[in-house]
């Protein structure tokens, strides 16, 4: 794979609304840098209200008309497969858009894009298989159907941080059922988001069904989120912000998804493989610079093996190559902005100031002037401590030592959030054990970020509520529908 080139000047992305599309040269454009070069990269359309209620209205008649609804699951499968084709056809296009807006490195972005067609593959045979219940025992010559119908109109706002892929996670499996979609993704990282817009339309699934504008959540998010519209919402990102889509989804008895926050602990038992343990444990505080819900950035380890494994885990952490996301040979980019960047140094300090030991890796020469983060663990955590109880969104691990297993899952347990965990052991006792009693919505045994499109993905406490990904998103993106019928005997 060649070094990327950073483009002479930034690309211009178009919004969809009712199947026009509007150039970032129609609309005061919002301008994306990349956060390795602060440079411009990208030009997205800054959706007006008037942009967004057109498409709020676009969605709810093709949702009214039945326009992708009525037709069969076999016909909308078809056409998700054919989205799935042409996001890989365009890997390599959306693989540069992914790296030059969001930072992450050139040669690892492959498997997102990997994620987001697997996504699609398996909603596809999803929409063939939507079931409801007959129920024919009820007495009398009665017979009940249950359906499941499309909640109508889902407004998407999505993240920065894997916008290919989260959005993915939702938008293919709404359409499995039948629903039409609003979709607002980060002012940050839009551009996968638009350009998947124009393959949605390319593999001819109807205008008005999907709608994707550009704009801040400061301007759109309280109308997409309110508007009359609008069936049910679904939000991947911070808790503070879940609060208030939830609030304002609630004044008027939406449904709502949110896939919140996380602070995700490693267990690490003394039988474990450490090699692979520390492995893993240093790719969940590491990968996209530690921008990720689901990260491991709290490590519960054995007090009997905790100096040895963390060694290790520093020597894993210490083979990343940061710098420039833009060369194949790095493994670590920058975070994603200069707030990020911000964000993510004052929680360094905060633990340095409580008394927490850093370990942090130490600079390469020639990495750009970008929001680098260096990796960095600290040991001597307790665990009241605030960058052992809040998410930071960068690469820093706080490390805890237990000497049993009700301490290790008490620690474990002792955050707000609840949204995914990590066990290491032999022992399928103890791993059972632990899976049980894990305040988490996904717990993975001598894994970490592993998924799949099968599975569901759900938040515990301040994770959220709702659940998203496999055939548990039918329940999630649908409304029940009984029909009861009172069945006349034969006459004569």
């Amino acid at each position: 794979m060649a070094h990327l080139a950073l483009p002479e000047t930034p690309r211009g992305f178009s919004a969809l609304i009712d199947g026009r599309f509007i150039a970032a040269s129609e609309r005061e454009a919002i301008t994306r840098e990349n956060p390795a070069h602060r440079r411009p990269v990208s030009l997205y359309p800054k959706a007006t209200r008037e942009d967004a209620q057109a498409a709020l209205t676009a969605a709810r008649r093709a949702a009214d008309q039945r326009v992708w609804s009525s037709l069969s699951g076999a016909d909308r499968a078809r056409m998700l497969m054919r989205v799935a084709q042409l996001i890989d056809q365009h890997r390599v296009e959306l693989r540069e858009i992914e790296c030059l807006e969001v930072g992450k490195p050139i040669g690892l972005v492959d498997r997102e894009i990997n994620g987001a067609i697997a996504h699609w593959e398996y909603a596809a045979t999803l929409a063939r298989h939507t079931y409801g219940d007959t129920y024919d025992q009820l007495g009398g010559n009665s017979l009940a159907l249950v359906f499941r119908e499309p909640e109508g109109v889902v407004s998407m706002i999505t993240p920065w941080n894997y916008p290919l892929l989260i959005l993915s996670q939702k938008l293919p499996f709404v359409l499995a059922v039948g629903g039409c979609a609003v979709v607002k993704p980060s002012e940050l990282t839009s551009g996968t988001a638009l350009r998947l817009g124009e393959l949605i339309m390319e593999a001819g699934i109807p205008a008005g069904v999907v709608n994707i504008i550009a704009g801040t959540g400061v301007d759109l998010g309280d109308l997409i989120t309110r508007a009359p519209e609008v069936d049910m919402v679904t939000f991947t990102g911070s808790t503070a912000v879940g609060r208030i889509i939830g609030r304002n989804a609630g004044e008027t008895l939406k449904k709502v998804s949110l896939e919140l926050g996380g602070k995700a602990a490693h267990i690490v038992c003394a039988d474990a493989d450490l090699t692979l343990a520390a492995e893993k444990v240093a790719l969940g505080a590491t990968r996209n610079a530690g921008q990720a819900c689901v990260g491991g950035h709290r490590l519960l380890v054995d007090a009997r093996i905790a100096d040895e494994f963390v060694e290790a885990v520093e020597r894993e952490i210490g083979k990343l190559v940061v710098g420039d996301p833009l060369d194949p040979a790095t493994t670590m980019g920058p975070v994603v902005s200069a707030q990020q960047f911000a964000r993510v140094n004052g929680y360094i300090a905060a633990g340095k100031a409580a008394g927490a030991e850093p370990w942090q890796m130490q600079a390469r020469p020639g990495v750009p002037d970008g929001y680098f983060v260096q990796p960095t663990v600290f040991t001597g955590v307790a665990d009241t401590m605030s960058i052992a109880q809040e998410e930071i969104f960068g690469p820093v691990l706080s490390v805890m030592r237990f000497t049993s297993h009700d301490e290790a899952l008490r620690i474990a347990n002792g955050t707000a959030y609840g949204l995914s965990a990590g066990v290491w052991t032999r022992d399928m006792d103890t791993a059972f054990s632990f899976g049980r009693g894990l305040k988490a919505g996904t717990v993975e045994v001598n894994t970490f970020l592993a998924g799949a499109p099968e599975l569901p993905l759900s938040g515990h406490g301040d994770s959220g509520v709702g659940h998203e990904r496999g055939r548990f998103a039918i329940e999630e993106f649908t409304k029940l529908r009984t029909v009861q019928i009172q069945l006349q005997p034969p006459r004569g």
